[in-house]
């Protein structure tokens, strides 16, 4: 049924629905294009739907197009035209369901009503015509435009159903919701908890798809709390699940980990669009569980959590198939996202600084901005107490940057001059040599410069290279 029409200005569904026209074919555009249309949002997803065969329209509507990149997907009927900037894919009106052991859909031919019934959630089953006779017309079958003005997610049908068919579309409502800010129809949440542990039929590229667009959403928290709610965590990632609860003995409690991280991913999201930063918030603390002791004398410590967390990111990196080359900065900032606080501490000198400047490298600004949403505490006195802290390191770096120039460092002798100097060939003492220049750098016996590092080289040499070469591994951020 139409509930409306819609002012679509947009030249290439124009363009298509004239194709369309020509062709004697009912065309719509579906989904995504018509909801984000319907909010007043960016509208980018352009999925078109035909009564008939999508991948033989679509070479029509390429051809209207003036383009010959289409790309197809027979399998699947159907066909996908990458434009400047947005991409458009067809297909043909169908059913779709899923096997209980199979991850590929079956399909079959179907009606415009029988398309939008097999989709995800109600404002998501909306589409509009692109046909010259009623173009924008809204169809909308199961009340989504109204669901819209509600912010509530729904689903076409009984919700087991939809989950059945499709496992990630749990996935997909608690992204949903995340993104748009919706709340979760009682019936569809409960289903999405009983019905978790479908998701093991989906392949992890999918649901790891989902999760990072969760975690890209504008407070991520909101879907990273209904995973926790509805189990649904327990069985994308437990680790994570293991954060929460809270351990109490006589006086001594500490907050529980879980309800802490996600004040922390979130003051990170409020800073920061960076997603890998946000990662490193998430997993900042992932190692407390396993590292979480008792002393009567302090309450409970998490002795080493920071060092663990480091290893436990590479373990979940891989499992959950997340870009590896985003590995090495979140690790260092879990790592690393104790150290300022100690500077402070232990009193901040200018060799720590450099230090810890060296260490990090490139990611020091994202280390000091995770390192203050993570002062999550009750008490404003002790809030305020940090922020001061971390304000006199961040002062403090700045000094040693004007006079050292650690950020973007650049060792002040190449191992060419140093083989030059000492009468040596490529070989571990070379890498030994070279780490003594930079330890005397950051330790502030010599400026970070050429001439004062070939003095100190020459200085040295012939003392270190008496003796076996002990090649010391380095962090760096370079």
């Amino acid at each position: 049924m139409a509930s409306r029409r819609i002012d679509i200005q947009d030249e290439i569904l124009s363009r298509i629905g004239a194709a369309a026209d020509r062709e004697g074919i009912d065309a719509y555009v579906v989904g995504g294009y018509v909801r984000d249309f319907l909010l007043g949002r960016e509208v980018k997803d352009t999925d078109i739907v035909v009564i008939g065969s999508g991948v033989e329209f679509a070479k029509k509507a390429a051809q209207e197009l003036h383009r010959t990149n289409l790309v197809f997907f027979e399998n699947f009927g159907t066909a996908m035209l990458p434009l400047d900037g947005r991409t458009v894919e067809f297909v043909g009106a169908r059913k779709e369901s899923y096997r209980k052991d199979s991850r590929k859909p079956h399909v079959e031919i179907g009606t415009l009503d029988e398309d939008l019934m097999r989709r995800d959630f109600t404002v998501n089953a909306m589409a509009a015509s692109l046909n010259k006779n009623n173009f924008g017309d809204v169809v909308d079958p199961f009340d989504g435009e109204s669901d819209l003005r509600k912010k509530i997610l729904r689903t076409p049908l009984d919700p087991g159903e939809t989950f059945d068919d499709d496992p990630l579309r749990i996935m997909r409502v608690m992204r949903f919701a995340s993104q748009l800010g919706f709340a979760i129809e009682p019936d569809v949440m409960n289903a999405a908890g009983k019905m978790s542990s479908r998701l093991a039929i989906v392949s992890q590229e999918r649901i790891s798809d989902e999760f990072l667009k969760i975690m890209a959403s504008p407070k991520p928290s909101i879907g990273l709390q209904l995973m926790f709610d509805s189990g649904v965590l327990d069985v994308v990632f437990p680790e994570l699940a293991q954060t929460a609860g809270v351990d109490q003995l006589n006086d001594y409690h500490h907050k529980d980990v879980f309800k802490h991280t996600l004040q922390v991913v979130d003051k990170v999201a409020e800073e920061s669009q960076y997603l890998w930063l946000r990662m490193a918030a998430l997993l900042h603390d992932i190692g407390k569980p396993r590292t979480k002791s008792f002393k009567p004398e302090v309450g409970w410590t998490f002795h080493g959590h920071e060092d663990l967390g480091g290893r436990m990111a590479r373990q979940i990196f891989r499992r959950m198939r997340f870009p590896l080359e985003h590995l090495p900065a979140v690790e260092k900032l879990i790592r690393f996202h104790l150290r300022p606080q100690a500077l402070v501490d232990d009193g901040v000198t200018d060799s720590a600084i450099r230090r810890l400047m060296f260490e990090t490298g490139n990611d020091i600004d994202d280390l000091m901005l995770l390192c203050r949403a993570d002062i999550t505490s009750k008490n404003q006195k002790l809030i305020e107490k940090v922020r001061r802290n971390y304000d006199l390191v961040i002062a403090k770096m700045a000094e040693v940057e004007e006079k050292d120039r650690i950020r973007n460092w650049q060792p002040p002798l190449r191992g060419e001059e140093i083989m030059s100097v000492c009468g040596l060939t490529e070989g571990p003492m070379v890498g030994v040599l070279k780490d003594k220049i930079t330890d005397a750098i950051l330790d502030g016996v010599i400026p970070n410069e050429h001439d004062a590092a070939m003095q100190y080289l020459c200085s040295i040499k012939d003392e270190v290279m008496s003796r076996p070469p002990v090649k010391k591994k380095r962090t760096t951020g370079k």
